[in-house]
């Protein structure tokens, strides 16, 4: 197999952190309900991804009536309470801090492994002490920087709390879709889980009467940048520099959308981000960014005694002991 040249990598990585760098900006600057932004693009995504779904992966389309089915409709669920908390968050806050709290995504998922054990073998374990530090490192980020909010108004701390529901719906998002991508494909999963997204926040926007059309062609465009952009390119180039780099440094660099998105609010919205959050927000990055590498490790660690243990055992892999 040919080898995927660096530069490629390179530019792989560059696009893909731009792309989810300019989701929250773009959020922030559609003239609609976050809600009904939401919908869309989860549903022009579902669309997208139909005629590959209904064409080379039908036959895998129609396991989805097993457990895995389950779990692509249970990450769905999970997506859509991910969409509907954190999207508002960035039109009723600061982007900067939106991008920050929702990326505690890794925090969340650390502290599900430790409370729910039968589900830590899919991240590798409970934290680890580097581990715990990165999230008390995090946890202290979050209180300085919304600590920061509760001077500023009550809008600001809704839009601080509705960010981290967001991380945390995340969290469990993430968990049962690596349930099923065990056995999936990444397009059949991805298909079926937005496709579960869209129904659902289209019913939410009906109950609760949101306007889900006549928005400007801004608007439009903005929906349609968050579809081609963060919802597609973006992962995908993710997905793509996974040949070359680890899943960790993705995780890493994924990180970068934080100053990304904070950068392009200031140079395009004019959203300047409040000097004294700045530490807090900071120091959230770091944490995060420990969690991740200390899950790395862990889960390294986790891979050479499996290995150790099977060297040991003369047992051929696969039989019953």
């Amino acid at each position: 197999m040919r080898e995927t040249p660096a530069y490629l990598t390179v530019a792989a990585l560059f696009i893909a952190v731009v792309a989810v760098s300019s989701s929250a900006p773009l959020i922030a600057f559609a003239a609609a309900p976050a809600l009904a932004v939401a919908f869309w693009r989860n549903a022009i995504a579902f669309a997208a991804l139909t005629p590959i779904s209904a064409g080379p992966r039908r036959a895998e389309v129609r396991t989805l009536l097993s457990a895995d089915g389950l779990y692509c409709v249970l990450a769905g669920v999970a997506l859509a309470a991910h969409f509907a908390t954190w999207m508002p968050s960035v039109q009723l806050g600061s982007v900067a801090t939106a991008t920050a709290l929702v990326a505690t995504q890794p925090v969340w998922q650390g502290l599900l492994a430790a409370a729910l054990p039968s589900w830590s073998r899919v991240r590798g374990g409970s934290p680890s002490r580097l581990g715990w530090a990165g999230i008390l490192l995090a946890v202290i980020g979050v209180a300085w920087a919304t600590g920061v909010d509760i001077g500023v108004s009550a809008q600001a701390v809704v839009a601080d709390v509705l960010a981290l529901l967001g991380a945390m719906a995340a969290a469990v998002y993430t968990a049962f879709g690596e349930r099923a991508r065990a056995r999936l494909s990444t397009t059949t999963y991805t298909w079926a889980c937005y496709g579960t997204c869209a129904a659902l926040l289209l019913a939410v926007c009906l109950i609760a009467g949101v306007r889900m059309t006549g928005y400007d062609q801004r608007t439009w465009a903005a929906i349609l940048a968050l579809v081609i952009g963060a919802q597609l390119l973006g992962h995908s180039m993710f997905n793509y520099a996974l040949h070359r780099v680890t899943a960790t440094t993705v995780s890493v660099l994924i990180l970068l959308e934080v100053p990304g998105a904070a950068l392009l609010a200031w140079a395009w919205l004019g959203q300047t981000p409040r000097a004294e959050a700045l530490p807090g927000l900071a120091l959230l990055v770091v944490g995060v960014a420990v969690v991740i590498l200390a899950g790395a490790r862990s889960r390294s660690a986790a891979t050479a005694s499996a290995s150790l243990a099977d060297a040991a055992d003369p047992t051929p892999s696969g039989a019953g002991h």
